[in-house]
């Protein structure tokens, strides 16, 4: 499938700026706060991280549990809604966040202003799909302001099967890890067409990740590409010369001043 069928508008620096789990540099990660915030420094789109929990419900968190942001070790699948609910999971981040609240996948659609987009990761398998399906169609969001995200093989390849006219992308590490060495594109092509996948989105390693790279996913029909998660700004120059649909960052208002000032 050739993305190019549902592109994304790109910003006025030829692609969107990405908040990665909201304006997380300032405010805590995954909260409704930091969605806003990211909105308000002028991203294009903010990502944010999902999970179904115990009992059904879809809420926005990135760990497997809670002991990080929340003091209290619960794991997200294992827990009830109510329960999670009622962690803070914004006072690590300092006082001014107190009182932040795990937000469910209903307020999160809710927070996508008209003209922004938003980056659903799937942290959950397959079986989040169908309860996701649910909650999008109830929210008053457009197809083409979502872009659906996930590590998960299975739950891409479901999320096309049950969503088709929503674009969904395959995320993909570049970092070697334990001496093992990461995919090759050819690797990668292979997935996404297994998945039926629209697209990557790359983890931003210049090293593995680059244009011959890219070249070779273009010439296999993947004319569109995302990437993750980039706070420095020479590396977000270097996908942006390569022409990324999207840069996610942790710092979308300050990442913007910096590709402002080169062009100035």
């Amino acid at each position: 499938m050739i993305l190019a069928m549902c592109a994304l508008v790109p910003s006025a620096f030829g692609q969107l700026i990405v908040a990665h789990r909201g304006a997380s540099h300032d405010a805590p990660e995954n909260t409704l706060a930091a969605f806003r915030l990211a909105i308000e420094q002028g991203a294009d789109a903010f990502e944010a991280d999902f999970y179904l929990t115990s009992d059904g419900h879809i809420v926005s968190f990135h760990d497997k549990d809670t002991e990080r942001i929340a003091g209290v070790k619960l794991p997200v699948t294992d827990t009830p809604f109510e329960r999670l609910r009622g962690l803070d999971v914004g006072q690590w981040k300092g006082p001014r966040w107190k009182g932040e609240r795990m937000p469910t996948m209903e307020e999160v659609l809710a927070a996508v202003p008209k003209g922004k987009k938003i980056f659903i990761e799937l942290k959950s398998g397959p079986e989040i799909v169908a309860p996701m399906a649910e909650a999008i169609a109830a929210a008053s969001l457009s197809p083409d302001q979502i872009v659906i995200i996930s590590f998960d093989e299975d739950a891409v390849a479901e999320c096309k099967k049950r969503l088709p006219n929503l674009k969904a992308c395959w995320l993909c590490g570049f970092k070697e890890k334990n001496g093992k060495k990461p995919p090759t594109a050819d690797e990668v092509i292979a997935t996404l067409r297994r998945t039926g996948a629209d697209g990557l989105d790359g983890e931003a390693v210049p090293k593995h990740f680059n244009e011959a790279f890219i070249h070779r996913l273009r010439e296999a029909g993947f004319e569109e590409f995302h990437v993750w998660t980039v706070d420095d700004p020479a590396v977000a120059r270097f996908y942006r010369d390569l022409g990324a649909a999207s840069i996610t960052t942790n710092r979308p208002g300050w990442l913007r001043e910096q590709l402002q000032k080169e062009s100035d």
